[in-house]
């Protein structure tokens, strides 16, 4: 008796890298999906590592010193008055994230262009762009540059990194919040650059989506490290 045995193949779908191009990228969905898994993962060690910061914050204003002058435990807990500029800098860094949120579903309409480019009657055309990716970074920068003029109004004061264990604190946690916020700016530099070069549109749409959440994860890390600072001490 004679058998027949069948087998089809199914084409993942493509998207087109450029209007005009036919090189097409395999699975843009996949691709973005797990580019926003491996964001997650990141995110994991920076949440830990601020977990362990607050706790270490709220215990040590508690724990006593031995004053070598007097052999005595002593409470050297000094509240530090934060800079009003950063309130400033907290609504700077809420506007960045409200314009990377605009440049993320920009670039996203984009892609959705780019894919239906090859359909009869559906062009991209020559629409207006607004420069919210250009934005973004000047914020960031801003933000940072706001930063180092709050260090250096504290240490005016008379509050360095090593005069108080709450001045110490301060420096350490929006230290490290500025470090972490910096890999966003030189990530959105990398899409920038990506734009001028004419990369794949669905390249740049997915390093400017895992930018954009993670501007947003640092937006809300700020805001909590602020209120820490101001309600905690």
């Amino acid at each position: 008796m004679a058998s027949f045995a069948t087998t089809a193949t199914v084409d993942e779908p493509r998207i087109p890298l450029e209007q005009g191009k036919h090189r097409e990228l395999p699975n843009y969905a996949t691709r973005l999906r797990r580019a926003r898994l491996g964001l997650l993962v990141a995110l994991t060690p920076v949440v830990m590592l601020f977990v362990s910061f607050s706790s270490a914050y709220v215990v040590r204003q508690g724990l006593p010193t031995l004053d070598p002058r007097t052999n005595e435990l002593v409470r050297d807990w000094i509240p530090v008055t934060l800079p009003k500029l950063l309130l400033i800098n907290t609504g700077v860094l809420i506007f960045s994230s409200l314009f990377m949120e605009l440049a993320r579903r920009q670039i996203r309409g984009q892609v959705a262009l780019a894919s239906n480019a090859d359909r009869p009657g559906v062009s991209s055309g020559d629409q207006f762009k607004f420069p919210w990716l250009f934005m973004t970074i000047v914020l960031g920068l801003t933000f940072l540059f706001g930063q180092w003029t709050a260090w250096r109004q504290l240490a005016a004061n008379g509050f360095y990194l090593a005069t108080t264990p709450s001045s110490s604190f301060i420096y350490l946690l929006t230290g490290t919040h500025a470090i972490h916020l910096m890999g966003g700016v030189l990530a959105l530099l990398v899409a920038g650059i990506a734009a001028l070069l004419r990369r794949s549109v669905a390249t740049r749409s997915i390093v400017v989506d895992v930018t954009a959440w993670y501007w947003h994860f640092m937006a809300g890390l700020w805001i909590y490290i602020l209120c820490l600072l101001e309600f905690a001490s």
